[in-house]
């Protein structure tokens, strides 16, 4: 199994692609390592003796799949590349251009499946090569880059919504629907999850930030304490409504929520909630501007 790198020498088109194709195979071939982590802990405190072999057997489908670099799941995905980049950083104009053609040469020779369309409405055809590829970038202060490669299967972003609360249904409301959104959408999205939320923003933003709190590892809190509480209560709550791994019950629906916050208007309060599957198939790599 060929290892992801964790550093390019340069913030370019050409280490962008290089990185992204070196990441998916081992991606689609292995959970992340906090997920697994997880997993394995629950399986260890899980009080139902259904969930305890189910959370075992995911734990052996992650062991088979490395061991024969075969893909953790029959979906291997979306590929959704986010490149965080340092605001004293050059970035060249065509830093996407050669991803595509990375995605495609990927997902080829890794023989995963193409699960991409060429429109979603008006040409519901295959591409053929899993490409596009949905990239976005954003800024950071210092220096430096980082890539984030995230395969997303549709079960785990069918089971997603966006939610437009009025103001004053605060965290009680966005407790009530993180919980709904768990019991009525939850087993679709092969729990035990990583549910990702957002609060804020704008309504074509806060999707994003629900996304980008999928990247943050299982057992490291929102750096504000007040954000974390908030985090350690719903991921209680999510866990009591008994939904459990593969949506058969038990106490383990999701191993974490992230939460992720921005300002709002004042009439608004924007709320995302996407599901990350058990298989969360994603890596982070640093690339160094010249």
């Amino acid at each position: 199994m060929p290892e992801i790198p964790t550093t390019f020498e340069s913030l370019t088109a050409d280490g962008v692609a290089k990185a992204v194709g070196r990441a998916i195979p081992v991606i689609a071939t292995s959970m992340r390592p906090d997920v697994m982590q997880a997993i394995a802990a629950a399986r260890d405190t899980e009080r139902s003796e259904r969930a305890r072999s189910i959370l075992g057997m995911m734990v052996e489908n992650n062991e088979i799949a490395e061991r024969d670099h075969v893909p953790l799941c029959q979906d291997t995905g979306t590929v959704w590349v986010y490149l965080e980049v340092g605001e004293q950083e050059s970035v060249p104009g065509n830093i996407f251009s050669k991803v595509n053609d990375a995605v495609a040469k990927a997902y080829e020779e890794s023989k995963l499946r193409m699960s991409v369309l060429n429109d979603a409405l008006v040409n519901r055809t295959n591409t053929t090569n899993n490409t596009p590829a949905f990239t976005e970038i954003g800024f950071r202060p210092g220096r430096g880059a980082t890539l984030h490669v995230m395969l997303k299967g549709g079960g785990s972003d069918n089971a997603s919504r966006v939610i437009m609360l009025a103001p004053g249904a605060g965290y009680e409301g966005i407790k009530a629907e993180v919980v709904k959104c768990a019991i009525e959408k939850g087993s679709n999205a092969c729990p035990p999850l990583v549910i990702g939320v957002g609060v804020g923003a704008t309504f074509d933003k806060v999707g994003g930030l629900a996304k980008k709190a999928l990247l943050r590892s299982v057992g490291q809190p929102n750096a504000n304490p007040d954000v974390a509480a908030i985090e350690e209560d719903l991921l209680q709550a999510v866990n009591a409504t008994g939904v459990g791994p593969a949506g058969l019950g038990g106490d383990t629906t999701a191993v974490a929520v992230n939460v992720n916050t921005a300002p709002c208007h004042i009439a608004a309060l924007p709320l995302a909630i996407n599901m990350g599957c058990c298989a969360m198939r994603s890596a982070s790599m640093e690339l160094v501007g010249e």
